[in-house]
């Protein structure tokens, strides 16, 4: 449904000159991003079965263990 402001703002927006109408859609679109797209899940079925149940639970235990967080502790060139 068409709310009275949208009415209004699509009116306004048509006096405008073309490149004002793109620098609002950019503040549009940076003021309200749309969504992150993500990989189909077709792409994804190429990776079926690269993993075993093992390596999943290993891999979990040490996310959960907090392997997800990084300490630097030290910074060497070429590492």
């Amino acid at each position: 449904m068409m709310t009275k402001q949208r009415r209004e703002i699509i009116k306004r927006l048509d006096r405008l000159p073309f490149e004002i109408q793109i620098k609002i859609l950019d503040l549009a679109e940076a003021a309200a991003p749309s969504p992150q797209k993500g990989v189909s899940g077709k792409k994804l079925l190429r990776f079926t079965g690269i993993l075993n149940a093992d390596d999943v639970t290993d891999m979990t235990q040490a996310i959960e263990n907090g392997c997800d967080k990084l300490v630097f502790t030290s910074c060497k060139p070429g590492i």
